[in-house]
């Protein structure tokens, strides 16, 4: 069965390849619980199980994070939106998950060649005036290079690295396998939704190979930005632009890393601070559409104290009700309202999700936000507060949906950067005015009316589908066809019991009417050509004990309670 689901023959070198890695860097224990080392031992492909002393002493973070960058491209980008789920992952895995830098060396621009005079209709040469062939970045999944155009406009390319995708889709197909192996062959790991982490990021990755739908969420953000000159998106040319091109204007500012050039260019980090974190909480709270990786390599500081925004490969959005949800919860934390933090909580839990208790839940939120009674709203750490809420849910067993986990990380990286420009940077301050006017616009006459027209619609639709429903019903009760499926946890367990119950009575009964048979057989006396009888005898012996061996080993699993 884990044959057929490893797939096509020419993935199994990559599985090979994935299973020596994670073995040298001491997970050869997974490798054997998800079955892939018998699979793989099968179709002759050894397996080293040693285990380098040094790569040993390594914490499982180090060396699961080690083991990603080794892995290529795909699991690289598979850590850093791993590094998103703080609500799946402690502290210091969402560190080592941070660490997973996307760089790789670059391809020679000779190879690059052909697909670009392919997606441009031209040489290269023909379609810019100045082309620098040294990249400017090499990443695992694109090429940057700087160019001019024919008006003397400098720009980048964005160039997918080329034959990039078929490796993808493969790693995809294989990761999805895996996941689906390691939930039902450890029950440990299930808590971390491997099928729904791999789900997620399969899409994700699918919309970052996209160049051209990049393109498209940079034009969202911008036009939002319309009348807002402090915040720089750069053009795209669409005229060059495609599934694996991306030329966008050229940003010549300071990298948002850079400080002592910020200081040195004498631009003012409040300000910067401020305007960073208006132009994020407005994507989010204002639009619900974001930048959902805006860490200082993604964020550019210009003259006149403005503010760019580059790579819009991951991006978040937020319905309307989320909007809402948000800031609730936020205005909860600031005002120390313990009961509404709870119920946005227990209302974005995952339908995955396992049950928990909702007054247990209530109860510690309730400790949580009373710590921070009497704080002023400047001393207040909104990102650290919410690291610390995702962290009572961790402890409940309880996992976001992807487009907050991907929020909360944005918040928490953006809190962490207006800090770094200004240590009195107050997050709640600049986020009030936002978190009143989703409130207010809520409530707004507008709103609530639009809410009950909606509500009004779909009552009418329930009404005037009943008849049919009704009718639908009755048709089937009539032709005998009306089915009620209860599903019952603890009945199903009983029939699993009995079930089992009865293999073991039968096997019982096989194995005493085998020796009963075979004691019988072996004292025939008589015609030498009854001789054979010995030989049936003894097998019959042997099928006995084998039956004896498996419903002892039966009762013994059973009592594991496997």
């Amino acid at each position: 069965m884990l044959w057929k689901a490893l797939g096509a023959a020419r993935e199994l070198t990559r599985a090979h390849d994935i299973a020596a890695v994670l073995i040298r860097y001491g997970f050869g224990d997974l490798v054997r619980r998800i079955g892939l080392a018998d699979t793989l031992e099968r179709a002759g492909k050894a397996l080293h199980w040693t285990e380098p002393e040094e790569l040993a002493r390594l914490e499982p973070p180090a060396r699961v994070r080690r083991a990603f960058e080794e892995l290529g491209p795909t699991f690289i980008k598979l850590g850093q939106i791993l590094a998103t789920r703080v609500d799946l992952f402690s502290p210091d895995w969402i560190t080592e998950f941070g660490r997973l830098q996307d760089a790789a060396p670059a391809v020679p621009f000779d190879q690059v060649r052909a697909q670009l005079t392919e997606d441009l209709g031209e040489s290269p040469e023909s379609a810019f005036a100045e082309l620098d062939t040294e990249p400017l970045a090499a990443a695992s999944l694109a090429q940057v290079y700087r160019a001019r155009l024919h008006d003397g406009r400098p720009v980048i390319l964005k160039v997918r690295r080329p034959g990039i995708r078929p490796t993808i889709e493969a790693d995809l197909r294989l990761l999805a396998r895996l996941a689906e192996i390691i939930e039902a062959e450890a029950p440990d790991l299930r808590r971390y939704r491997p099928c729904q982490v791999v789900r997620e990021f399969t899409l994700s990755l699918r919309r970052e190979i996209d160049f051209a739908a990049e393109c498209r969420y940079a034009e969202r953000v911008a036009a939002s930005f319309i009348g807002h000159p402090e915040i720089v998106i750069p053009r795209v040319h669409w005229q060059w632009c495609g599934e694996r091109l991306n030329v966008q204007d050229y940003v010549d500012g300071i990298p948002g890393r850079d400080l002592a050039a910020v200081d040195a260019a004498g631009l003012e980090r409040k300000l910067l601070a401020r305007r960073g974190a208006s132009a994020v909480l407005k994507m989010m709270l204002e639009d619900g559409f974001f930048h959902a990786d805006p860490h200082p390599g993604n964020v550019f500081y210009l003259h006149g104290n403005r503010i760019a925004f580059i790579d819009f490969g991951m991006v978040g959005r937020l319905s309307e009700t989320r909007r809402y949800e948000l800031a609730m919860l936020l205005n909860g934390l600031v005002s120390n309202d313990a009961a509404t933090v709870a119920d946005v909580l227990l209302e974005w839990r995952d339908s995955e999700a396992p049950e928990t208790e909702p007054e247990r839940l209530r109860h510690e939120i309730d400790t949580f936000v009373d710590q921070y009674k009497g704080v002023p709203l400047k001393q207040l750490d909104l990102g650290a507060m919410l690291s610390d809420l995702v962290m009572i849910l961790r402890e409940h067993g309880i996992a976001l949906p992807s487009d907050l986990s991907l929020l909360i990380k944005a918040f928490i990286t953006l809190e962490g950067m207006g800090r770094q420009l200004d240590p009195d940077f107050d997050m709640g301050a600049e986020a009030a005015p936002f978190l009143r006017r989703v409130l207010l616009a809520h409530h707004a006459p507008a709103a609530i009316a639009k809410r009950g027209w909606r509500t009004l619609a779909e009552a009418m639709d329930l009404v005037t589908g009943l008849p049919r429903d009704l009718s639908q019903l009755l048709r089937s009760a009539r032709r005998g066809k009306l089915q009620v499926q209860v599903d019952i946890v603890s009945l199903k367990r009983l029939g699993d019991q009995v079930d089992r119950a009865a293999t073991r009575m039968t096997i019982g009964i096989v194995t005493a009417a085998l020796i009963i048979g075979s004691a019988i057989v072996m004292t025939v006396v008589g015609d030498p050509g009854f001789a054979a009888l010995d030989t049936l005898g003894l097998l019959g012996f042997a099928g006995a004990v084998a039956g004896g061996v498996a419903l002892l080993l039966s009762i013994w699993h059973g009592g594991r309670g496997e």
